[in-house]
């Protein structure tokens, strides 16, 4: 749950004179959704609810997404019109008139009613559980699917969701031919979560989901080397220890520290490799650490964005 709640994102802004060209800094923005054709909404959905046990013939006439990467799965799997409501991390233009219901994982129960759901999807990190309770009290099926940090649990994710909704055969085609790269030498990479208003700043670290797809796009995950939990506040010690060649950011987190610049002066980032040659990648927030059907798009453009920067 912890890494939920450490989802974000960054932007580009300007380096000092002495930095090396803007092709050390690349951004990605978004990735390829590969949406199927619509299917029609059904009754033969299956899933776990609040307590744990099995719940039979959901209905997926009216959907509020609320489990992290469960909204651009949905839009995948041709349910995209069933959506009535979704989390504030779900920002998919395809869904951008969908009724936000839930800001930072914090539900609001009378939002989520007020959209008539037949079902809503939550996750572990999904809360407060009170207002998950009231829904469910007012008679709607809540069902909570895995969280996912790697490939693997994507994908059983994918099929927890496609049983839920009744569509458990199109979930299987969801996550599938994941691509896997090398570079060499290997760089050396490590995430950053970073909250500058609240000096918040976080290395990924193992089981970050960071940590894979690092490796699925050429890299490893130095943070992960020295950090064997994910998302651990950072010291100048450890980003010395670690000294990655490159840095993998979210989006907004960069832009909350202002930008490269502003990255390079915490503590000890700019004794790297990866500070003193402003290497940096940002990924779009609500695309990193989806684990859905983007990602094999994901995986193939940080890859690129990696050899870029370390040239």
């Amino acid at each position: 749950m912890k890494r939920m709640a450490v989802l974000v994102c960054l932007l580009l802004v300007g380096c000092s004179t002495s930095a090396p060209s803007v092709d050390r800094f690349v951004t990605i923005s978004k990735a390829v959704l590969p949406v199927g054709p619509k299917i029609s909404a059904n009754q033969n959905g299956l899933g776990e609810d609040l307590e744990g046990a099995q719940s039979s013939n959901l209905d997926s006439t009216r959907i509020v997404s609320l489990a992290n990467g469960a909204a651009e799965s949905l839009v995948a799997m041709g349910l995209g019109d069933q959506l009535v409501g979704r989390d504030i991390a779900s920002t998919l233009p395809e869904i951008a008139n969908v009724p936000v219901v839930a800001m930072g994982h914090q539900v609001s129960a009378e939002k989520v009613l007020g959209t008539s759901p037949t079902e809503v999807i939550v996750d572990a990190s999904t809360g407060p559980k009170s207002a998950l309770q009231q829904i469910a009290a007012a008679g709607v099926s809540v069902v909570v699917i895995p969280e996912a940090w790697t490939v693997a649990s994507a994908k059983e994710r994918a099929l927890a969701l496609g049983r839920a909704v009744g569509a458990e055969d199109v979930a299987r085609g969801l996550i599938a031919d994941i691509p896997a790269f090398t570079i060499s030498p290997t760089p050396r990479v490590i995430f950053l979560y970073l909250r500058g208003p609240s000096s918040i700043y976080l290395l990924g670290g193992k089981g970050s989901g960071a940590d894979e797809i690092i490796s699925l796009a050429g890299g490893v995950d130095a943070g992960a080397a020295i950090s064997n939990k994910p998302f651990s506040p950072i010291t100048a010690e450890t980003i010395a220890q670690a000294n990655p060649d490159l840095i993998l950011v979210m989006a907004k987190g960069l832009a909350s520290v202002d930008g490269v610049k502003g990255l390079v002066s915490l503590p000890g980032v700019a004794q790297t490799n990866a500070g003193k040659n402003r290497r940096v990648v940002a990924v779009d927030d609500s695309l990193l650490l989806s684990f859905g059907p983007r990602l094999p798009d994901l995986i193939s453009q940080l890859n690129a964005a990696m050899i870029k920067v370390l040239k």
